[in-house]
């Protein structure tokens, strides 16, 4: 696990990479990148298309699943409050306020391993 003063050095890992999946997991969201693996264990929000959207609400994995296929072209994190991905237009955001989360925890990054396989072994990021 890394510190949370490289915690956006995580999230930089992602940009100029394509979103390969949405899952959606009992009570949390993945978002994949053939290879790294970004857990939000509180419920995302963000804007797709122009129209905003807050998991669970109606309509909002409809528009999370448009996310396939885009490319993170700039993120950000404030450990306190946020981490955003950004795609062009669009924006993915996990909240990281202690009203948000569930738990101790409100996101993870997975990096990936030498053979290119989400594992801890290739860096593991928890806000």
């Amino acid at each position: 696990m890394n510190s949370e003063n490289d915690a956006g050095d995580g999230l930089h890992l992602l940009v100029d990479l394509e979103v390969s999946a949405v899952s959606f997991v009992r009570d949390y969201v993945e978002l994949h990148f053939d290879g790294p693996v970004l857990r939000s264990l509180s419920d995302p929000l963000g804007v797709y298309g122009g129209r905003e959207w807050h998991f669970p609400e109606p309509g909002s994995m409809d528009l999370m699943r448009g996310y396939i296929g885009k490319t993170v072209s700039a993120c950000e994190v404030d450990p306190k409050r946020m981490l955003a991905l950004h795609f062009g237009d669009h924006r993915f955001t996990i909240p990281l306020d202690d009203g948000s989360s569930l738990g101790p925890e409100s996101a993870h990054l997975v990096g990936v391993d030498a053979t290119g396989m989400a594992s801890p072994h290739g860096g593991m990021w928890i806000w």
